[in-house]
């Protein structure tokens, strides 16, 4: 997270029995603040933009989805530490991370190569692949929401954005982001574990270009990239190639079912090459859109579908043949 700034005067100086010390940024989905855990611990604490009125039902709702949330395993991810919806003060409170998002540190020190993007790969799979696990789909994954911590890369939001809906949240805005987010959830589909991968794949690009694979102007533009064009992931030899390459092209298929699962990309990151294996990548040049691939299943898995033949022809169709009679020689009498 960025360091903290001082509190502003209509900011509030606790929350709970937090105490609140600094002010890390604020977003569509509330504010966030440096705060104390009455054990002195740091904590990040979200004050929520949400109305729940008399609503007892999505207060409830509330409660679950941030208690499910509170479930994902700690590694690569903030744990929700806590959350409070009795007041009109709605708030989460996850672990601190001190480390800049994902998103300040490509913007101030350009793409990540090398080693540390094949780590980042490995962590933000690990994070989704716990996510999911524990039965949330995240919603919102971007660089932003991807922290770079001291001891590795967290990510951070995950189930907030589903609470937040829950919660009939007063923003009239769209879950996510545009630029990282999948066909069917700009397409106000259903939106899924796939959608998490998808986004995943953005990210990756990010990381490693600089820019999102549909880039990054206006609204519109980008989602109609998102729908009907192919990712630009930039030159390989820019950065992005090799197997994570392979890997990020299959994430952005436009088709959820053609997307590994994230425990697929974690497996194969690690090395085991049976889980999951995507089609090779078409050599890509610069400025061109590479194609993308069709991923390969492995197993016994029969088709979901059999080839299209052409039709027949009937004798009916096409030029009329002419018919030769056989005629039988006559014995001389």
């Amino acid at each position: 997270m960025p360091e903290a700034q001082p509190l502003r005067p209509h900011d509030p100086r606790r929350l709970g029995s937090y105490e609140l010390t600094g002010r890390l940024g604020a977003g569509g989905q509330g504010t966030v603040f440096l705060g104390a855990a009455p054990d002195g611990a740091p904590v990040a604490v979200k004050l929520l933009r949400v109305q729940f009125d008399d609503d007892d039902t999505a207060r409830s709702r509330f409660v679950r989805e941030a208690a499910a949330a509170r479930q994902v395993a700690r590694f690569c991810t903030a744990q929700i530490l806590d959350a409070d919806v009795a007041g009109d003060s709605p708030y989460l409170v996850s672990e601190y991370v001190p480390g800049p998002a994902l998103s300040r540190q490509v913007s101030r020190e350009g793409p990540i190569s090398g080693g540390a993007l094949d780590r980042l790969a490995v962590s933000t799979a690990s994070a989704l692949t716990a996510i999911h696990r524990a039965g949330i789909v995240h919603r919102d994954l971007k660089p932003h929401n991807v922290l770079l911590g001291p001891d590795g890369p967290r990510v951070i939001d995950f189930g907030l954005s589903r609470a937040l809906d829950a919660a009939s949240a007063v923003t009239s805005r769209a879950v996510g982001t545009p630029a990282y987010m999948a066909p069917e959830q700009v397409a106000g589909g259903d939106v899924a574990e796939p959608s998490d991968v998808f986004a995943w794949g953005a990210t990756m690009t990010y990381a490693a270009t600089g820019r999102p694979p549909f880039g990054a102007d206006s609204i519109p533009a980008v989602i109609y990239r998102v729908l009907h064009h192919e990712p630009e992931l930039g030159d390989p030899a820019d950065g992005l190639d090799g197997e994570l390459r392979g890997l990020v092209e299959a994430a952005l298929s436009k088709d959820p079912a053609h997307r590994p699962t994230a425990a697929q990309l974690l497996l194969r990151l690690v090395g085991h090459e049976e889980a999951f294996a995507p089609a090779s990548p078409a050599p890509s040049h610069r400025g061109r859109a590479p194609s993308r691939p069709t991923p390969t299943r492995t197993g016994p898995e029969p088709p979901a579908w059999t080839p299209c033949r052409p039709p027949r022809r009937s004798p009916a169709q096409g030029t009329a043949t002419r018919r030769t009679r056989r005629t039988r020689r006559r014995r001389p009498r």
